[in-house]
């Protein structure tokens, strides 16, 4: 029986060519298997003809964009998950909704490979790589520009060759990855970490810095779930992408930053985020509201590891499953709205309530009949700072 390969397929130059490549280097054939998790471009129909008529025996698409939004997203969002304390793991959440595709692909069609399109350099090979063996251990992965030196020049020699139906026009001085949750952009002059950005590296944001008058949303929220936007009911989907409409039409969501890659190098990225940055900002504020102060400071610890889990491509690790459960539990009391206003480049909360908040307005104030009880503070001070005031007296003696 043949070997069978899946190849995880975006309609471009590099992943059509690679199904010609891949059969001629192992003599396998291909399956093609194309995922939207909100990246725009061509229909999935044209994308899943053009695989076919590159050579792929079987071609599948799949709509992913609610199951990203819902299963990868949300979770991401209740995390309130930004990388090195600003990405919010466009690229890495894609992949392993990616995966699943792929691996269930490989097992409907006895595939024996999984192949991707990544380089040798990047965090991606990982991420599907790593999420490919976590959900099936026993198959084998391969990634035709690493493994067999696939080229851009060679690509657009073979596909010349083989007179496959794929424009080789001139390539884009950058490198793009995008989907619902946002936009990457990298290399090209961005590679000189002096370079500024110009504005045509953007298409989710417009120019923060142009005159325009702000737009004051209210988003509700359920369980950490964003539920409502200006009190119309919306999934999570909706809600990404009308506050990427929103946001991104004010310049919120730009991020210019050097990260540390999981491979070991330090890398230049811009990102535009501008749906998941409101919601992320929207969300922590309504925490900062609901959950418990000792839950809440143990919370930012998790939110941490749980993003650098994610971004280093450990999603369906053991690790990462158990802290969704403690992620899902804080957020059980996270459930009412946050007024903000967007505008110049920036989501600035306003307003705040919730049936579940934790600010009592009578232990809060400063005015005369407050519940505070202000007469138990310095006994409180006193066996609070007794260990201090111990040392103290030794150490400047």
């Amino acid at each position: 029986m043949t070997e069978r390969v899946v190849l995880a397929y975006s309609g471009g130059l590099d992943t059509s060519v690679a199904i010609g490549w891949i059969a001629e280097e192992t003599g396998a054939e291909v399956i093609a298997v194309a995922v939207d998790v909100g990246q725009g471009g061509e229909d999935l129909d044209v994308i899943r003809k053009r695989a076919l008529s590159c050579g792929a025996v079987e071609a599948e698409v799949a709509d992913a964009r609610d199951e990203f939004a819902e299963e990868y997203c949300l979770p991401a969002i209740k995390a309130n998950a930004l990388y090195m304390d600003r990405y919010p793991l466009v690229s890495a959440l894609s992949r392993p909704t990616i995966v699943k595709h792929l691996v269930a692909a490989a097992q409907k069609h006895g595939a024996t490979t999984v192949a991707h399109g990544c380089t040798g350099k990047g965090n991606d090979q990982v991420r599907f790589e790593a999420g490919i063996v976590a959900l099936a251990p026993d198959l084998k992965c391969i990634a035709p520009v690493r493994d067999y030196a696939m080229t851009r020049d060679k690509a657009i020699a073979f596909c010349e060759e083989k007179g496959l139906p794929i424009a080789t026009t001139k390539k884009s001085p950058y490198s793009i990855d995008q989907n619902v949750f946002g936009r990457a952009v990298e290399t090209g002059f961005l590679e000189d970490i002096w370079n500024a950005p110009i504005e045509d590296v953007y298409e989710y944001t417009q120019n923060p810095a142009l005159p325009r008058e702000p737009d004051e949303v209210v988003i509700t929220f359920k369980a950490g779930v964003p539920v409502a936007i200006d009190g119309k009911p919306v999934t999570v989907l909706q809600a990404i992408q009308q506050l990427n409409e929103r946001a991104g039409a004010q310049g919120i969501g730009r991020i210019d930053m050097v990260e540390d890659r999981l491979v070991g190098i330090k890398s230049r990225e811009v990102y535009e985020a501008p749906g998941a940055i409101a919601l992320i900002t929207a969300h922590q504020e309504l925490e900062n509201v609901t959950v418990e102060r000792e839950l809440a400071r143990y919370k930012r610890q998790v939110e941490q590891r749980w993003g650098e889990l994610v971004y280093d491509g450990l999603w369906f690790s053991p690790l990462k499953r158990a802290l969704d459960g403690f992620i899902n539990e804080a957020n059980q009391h996270v459930s009412g709205d946050i007024r903000m206003t967007l505008h110049g480049g920036r989501a600035v909360v306003t307003g705040r309530r919730s049936e579940s908040s934790l600010y009592d307005f009578n232990l809060a104030t400063y005015d005369t009949g407050d519940s505070f009880d202000q007469s138990a503070a310095k006994g409180f001070i006193d066996i609070y700072s007794l260990s201090s005031k111990i040392a103290a007296k030794r150490d400047l003696a």
